[in-house]
């Protein structure tokens, strides 16, 4: 027998015959009685990688082997009838983020029929024959961000029906046959909190909660076209309201909405009077505790329903209650009993105003809620504070410029005192001239900077012709010093400097 290491790398020898490293083992797995599961992919399926496809295989139930580690799994265009844990999903699906059951014959979702994905992000259900949406349907699925029923036959959602989607965030509900709006979504205990974004378009919808709406349209999109909605007054100041703030799902679609362009029954919103100026933003104090009357901008109506957005809430002409700190008056104008801090912000006024608004224009007003001498003797506190900040900072920004004037001045100068030994003005052009304090000083390279004088004359008028000799700027052998000007213990004041060899 020859050695193990004489043997071609990755062969070895068992029993005394060669045999491959991966059967050795798959040998050793079966002789001690473990079978890997191996993932495979169905016949009727497409898998690449984590995504499955048997879309369009007339499939009416799974098959038991599909590969748990999907994160995509298309189970479209098959003809699927119901969905419930025990018979329709095999194993877990712990990886899988999007699942599409679209355009199959499911009529019923049995109770916890997902939680074998707890991980599920997208749902597609749409195209479907479900009529009823049952509570706890979609239990187990926290996770949850985007679901799609449209193209069904929803005509009832149960209470209940979308608990624990704390994470829904897009819901599409168009193309059923839904009569009422789904309120529930938003106020049920366990709805959807992050719910952004609804689409409840081409339904049955005849009315919709206009004074919910208001206030859930603050931040969410709400799709209402083509809906066979009943125009009157409250539906016809929803619209212009969101007309006037450029809402985005009726500026896209405002063909499928009643009463556009003015149309509508104009007649029965009461009797008002609308300025021809435009609307400018108002801004109304009220101190704390005080009562406070805000009109509503360019409307003086009488029996029409108002309704008024406010920091908190929103209330409604047709509805007040007097118990409350907030009243709508017939005429449309809002009273605040009882200001309190909270009450400061942004007051929207909704009416029926039968008109195209400007860009300009203004529907809300600012509420101040606050004492008047307190806000005055604040503003004249922060004024003289700001007041004073500015003197300090002007005064050390003027010593700073200073300093560096200064520094500019000592060592920028336009000539410096140098040795010049042929005679003249180097580098200065004739205008200016630095002198030493005493010539001896410059012969022996010896130079005091305490001694150092600057003299600047004015140059003289150059002639007209460039090409022409240039006037002499001074008679160097006549330049007598002065004691304001060459002022030195060295030399006595007066004397004549007559060496041109001095000067540097």
């Amino acid at each position: 027998m020859r050695p193990i290491s004489s043997q071609p790398f990755g062969k070895t020898f068992v029993g005394g015959s060669q045999r491959n490293p991966a059967a050795a083992a798959f040998l050793l797995v079966q002789c001690l009685g473990i079978c890997p599961s191996l993932a495979t992919c169905p016949p009727c399926c497409l898998c690449a990688s984590d995504i499955i496809s048997c879309s369009g295989r007339n499939l009416s139930i799974l098959p038991s082997d599909l590969p748990g580690y999907a994160t995509r799994l298309d189970l479209s265009h098959n003809a699927l009838t119901v969905l419930q844990t025990t018979d329709w999903i095999s194993r877990p699906f712990d990886r899988l983020a999007t699942l599409v059951v679209s355009r199959n014959s499911i009529s019923c979702i049995k109770v916890d029929a997902f939680t074998a994905m707890p991980h599920l992000l997208h749902l597609d259900l749409s195209f479907n024959q479900l009529t009823a949406l049952n509570k706890s349907i979609f239990a187990g699925m926290e996770e949850l961000k985007e679901l799609l029923l449209f193209g069904n036959k929803i005509v009832q959602i149960n209470p209940g029906a979308f608990g624990n989607l704390y994470s829904l965030q897009r819901l599409y509900l168009s193309g059923n046959r839904l009569t009422v709006f789904p309120l529930g979504l938003y106020w049920e205990p366990g709805g959807p909190r992050n719910l952004t974004f609804l689409d409840l378009s081409y339904n049955r919808l005849c009315e919709v909660p206009v004074q919910r709406l208001l206030a859930l349209t603050r931040d969410r999109r709400i799709y209402l076209q083509e809906n066979p909605l009943v125009c009157n007054c409250a539906l016809l100041a929803l619209l212009e309201y969101w007309m006037w703030k450029q809402y985005r799902p009726l500026m896209d679609f405002r063909g499928g909405y009643p009463c556009r362009d003015g149309s509508g029954p104009v007649s029965e919103c009461g009797r008002e009077v609308v300025l021809e100026m435009p609307f400018e933003a108002q801004t109304y104090q009220v101190e704390l505790g005080k009562w406070l009357r805000v009109p509503c901008p360019g409307l003086d109506a009488q029996g029409q329903e108002v309704f008024w957005l406010t920091p908190k809430t929103v209330v409604n002409s047709s509805s007040n209650d007097l118990n409350t700190q907030l009243v709508v008056l017939p005429n449309g104008t809002l009273e605040i009993w009882g200001a309190q801090m909270e009450d400061s912000g942004t007051y929207g006024c909704v009416a029926a105003r039968r008109r195209h608004y400007n860009p300009n224009e203004s529907l809300e007003v600012n509420v101040v809620v606050g004492n008047r001498s307190t806000v005055s003797t604040r503003g004249l506190a922060v004024g003289r504070s700001s007041e004073h900040f500015n003197t300090a900072f002007t005064t050390l920004a003027s010593c700073v410029v200073s300093i560096i004037l200064v520094l500019l001045y000592l060592y920028l100068t336009p000539c410096r005192c140098r040795e010049n030994r042929g005679g003249g003005s180097r580098g200065c052009g004739g205008r200016a001239f630095i002198l030493c304090s005493d010539p001896r000083q410059v012969e022996l390279g010896q130079r005091r900077s305490s001694g150092k004088r600057v003299a600047f004359l004015e140059p003289q008028a150059e002639d007209s012709d460039i090409g022409g000799p240039k006037t002499q700027v001074m008679n160097l052998g006549h330049v007598i010093t002065t004691e304001g000007i060459l002022k030195n213990g060295s030399r006595p004041v007066g004397q004549t400097i007559t060496d041109t060899t001095h000067i540097a």
